[in-house]
């Protein structure tokens, strides 16, 4: 029996952001490689105010929030001046008591937080906005120094890029990552932004250091079954070892062989979930040597064994 897709909602609100409605729209694209179908939405159907000088046209309405099994609000202008419509607040609480999945991408953030679903919970919002976010929420632990905040049910993310991190963790946490990094490359963006399974990840600031040793991780993401040093990265990279960590962990927020930690792990995910290599012949292929070394990375960075993994994804 096909599995059915996974109902997906984009909330536009007045003075929506275009590039945080684009992310999830185009992420979750109803398409056949993609186990989703999305539909965007806003107070009524029709025309919607945007922000930049762009406005929208929505299909639906709030009804769609009724049919959603995870909706994305997207960041909106003005968001410290007043809260959505009550509609807006109402519509999202009784998605949430559904057991719907909400996520706002930047000061989106703001609108969660008026549904009181924040209350208790770590958040984040664009970092412009972290103060007033506390400010206006003293009861919700803004943390202004992460991509993002998974607290299951309800997420949110700083500036429009991490909302790319967002949506792609969202897919590796619904399908594996297998789907997560097929979607990254048709997108063109980096996959291991979201730190694996980590709930959160720290801000990769400043955003200036970005591409400095983007080549040097894709030369290391080629050559996870080889032996990989601080002192061969840095070599790669043309600087001393001492700049190189450094820099990498104000870059992705992880030391370098942290980073390749986790992109052993990841890639033996993907092993898992699309080949029938055994637990050893996965652990020399991304250079972890045995099947022990392997298991016990696994739990330490995902909380669970190679084989149960397989098992949870063996459906999709």
């Amino acid at each position: 029996m096909p599995r059915r897709n996974h109902r997906v909602a984009v909330l536009v609100l007045e003075g929506a952001k275009p590039l945080d409605v684009g992310i999830p729209a185009q992420i979750f694209t109803t398409r056949q490689s993609m186990p989703y179908v999305v539909r965007m939405c806003g107070r009524e159907p029709g025309p919607v105010a945007g922000g930049d000088g762009l406005a929208y046209h929505v299909s639906d309405g709030l009804e769609a929030l009724e049919w959603a099994e995870t909706i994305f609000v997207p960041g909106y202008r003005h968001p410290d001046r007043e809260d959505p419509p009550h509609e807006v607040v109402d519509a999202l609480r009784a998605a949430h008591a559904r057991g719907a999945r909400l996520a706002a991408i930047s000061t989106g953030a703001f609108a969660l937080a008026a549904t009181g679903l924040l209350h208790g919970l770590r958040a984040t919002t664009h970092w412009h906005y972290t103060r007033q976010l506390q400010a206006r929420h003293p009861d919700i632990d803004v943390d202004e120094n992460v991509l993002f905040v998974d607290e299951g049910r309800v997420l949110t993310s700083a500036g429009a890029a991490s909302g790319i991190d967002l949506c792609l963790h969202l897919v590796r946490r619904d399908h594996g990552v297998a789907l997560s990094n097929h979607v990254a490359r048709r997108l063109v963006a980096a996959p291991y932004r979201s730190g694996g399974q980590a709930q959160y990840v720290p801000r990769s600031l400043p955003e200036s250091l970005g591409p400095v040793f983007a080549a040097t991780r894709e030369w290391a993401l080629t050559r996870l079954d080889r032996p990989l040093t601080v002192g061969a990265l840095a070599r790669h990279a043309n600087v001393s070892t001492r700049t190189f960590s450094r820099r990498f962990v104000e870059d992705t927020g992880y030391t370098p062989m942290q980073w390749v930690l986790r992109a052993r792990v990841d890639l033996a995910r993907e092993l898992l979930e699309r080949s029938d290599l055994g637990i050893e012949q996965v652990a020399d292929r991304v250079g972890l040597g045995t099947g022990a070394n392997l298991r016990l990375h696994f739990h330490r960075i995902l909380g669970t064994s190679p084989s149960e993994y397989r098992q949870t994804f063996a459906e999709h």
